[in-house]
């Protein structure tokens, strides 16, 4: 129980970090989204060690959510990849003690490019802040670690700065679900938000004429093997019968001598081919059905989606 209660203090004094960080956020945040905004170029993150891990998430991050960016190992960066650097890119620079040299050496050549820098770092006074054009203050009042050494509550307080800058962009672009499936379309998510009905619907859908007796009805519809027939007049829709329907007029008893014009629904529910899958299942579940006409641009059936 002791590593339990260990966990829990850390866990507790973590939260009330990242609590304190949101009382200290000043402007200089605004300004950090707005020199986001209006970069030109790509937002290039660049850090030491456990910083630059942080900075690959944050740069992750901002890339999948519409604003273009990419981490730069500053060492790297010294050795010429600084190459990789236009005057029209933005530099978020990381280090909790604003003093990492391998942070610093790159400042002269970055104000040579030009390069705006936002400083991400826990010290107010230190070299970084003072050289940068925009300071995010990410100070924790000692980390987790008994001994006040390990990066732990200073990096998590690095990364939750990150995804703060993360989710007021995300709002200030109006990112919708769909623009986030087309930078994740090999997700689940991606797959679902960017599936059109046309992509996954029954092509070939049993039809009947209204004058079709139930016996018809039930051959088309077993020959159909999606549980339902269609009612049409030549080209124009009718009207729609499910093996449901069926069932309970059987259960009654007075549906064996009934045309297929006496036992569809008329006016069924459809939905568009080029609709979201997304959208057409929330439909069906919404309405308890299994079955969904499919209409094309002419608002011809085209097709029959089926959910199970």
């Amino acid at each position: 129980m002791k590593h339990l209660a260990i966990a829990k203090d850390s866990l507790i004094a973590q939260s009330q970090a990242i609590e304190h960080l949101a009382k200290i956020l000043d402007g200089q945040f605004e300004k950090a989204v707005e020199a986001i905004l209006d970069c030109q170029g790509r937002v290039i993150i660049s850090g030491m060690g456990k910083s630059g891990i942080i900075g690959k998430k944050m740069a992750a991050t901002f890339a999948s959510t519409g604003t273009p960016s990419f981490f730069m190992h500053p060492g790297e960066a010294f050795h010429g990849d600084l190459g990789m650097i236009t005057p029209d890119d933005l530099i978020i620079l990381l280090s909790y003690s604003g003093e990492t040299e391998e942070i610093l050496k790159l400042i002269p050549s970055l104000n040579s490019f030009g390069n705006r820098i936002i400083a991400m770092t826990g010290e107010e006074g230190s070299s970084l802040s003072k050289h940068s054009d925009i300071f995010l203050n990410v100070t924790v009042e000692r980390e987790v670690c008994p001994n006040n050494l390990a990066p732990t509550t200073s990096t998590l307080a690095t990364m939750a700065m990150g995804d703060a800058l993360a989710v007021a962009l995300i709002q200030a672009r109006d990112f919708q679900p769909l623009d986030f499936a087309r930078y994740h379309p090999g997700g689940s998510l991606g797959r679902k938000l960017l599936t059109r009905v046309k992509d996954v619907m029954h092509r070939d859908v049993p039809t009947v004429s209204p004058e079709a007796s139930l016996q018809e009805c039930l051959i088309a519809m077993t020959k159909g093997r999606i549980g339902m027939v269609v009612v049409m007049d030549g080209s124009k829709l009718q009207g729609l019968i499910t093996d449901g329907d069926i069932r309970r007029g059987l259960l009654r008893g007075d549906e064996t001598e009934k045309t297929a014009a006496e036992l569809m629904t008329k006016e069924p529910l459809h939905v568009q081919e080029d609709s979201q899958l997304v959208n057409a299942e929330q439909m069906m579940h919404d309405k308890k059905v299994k079955a969904l006409l499919v209409f094309d641009s002419s608002c011809r059936v085209s097709g029959v989606l089926e959910i199970f």
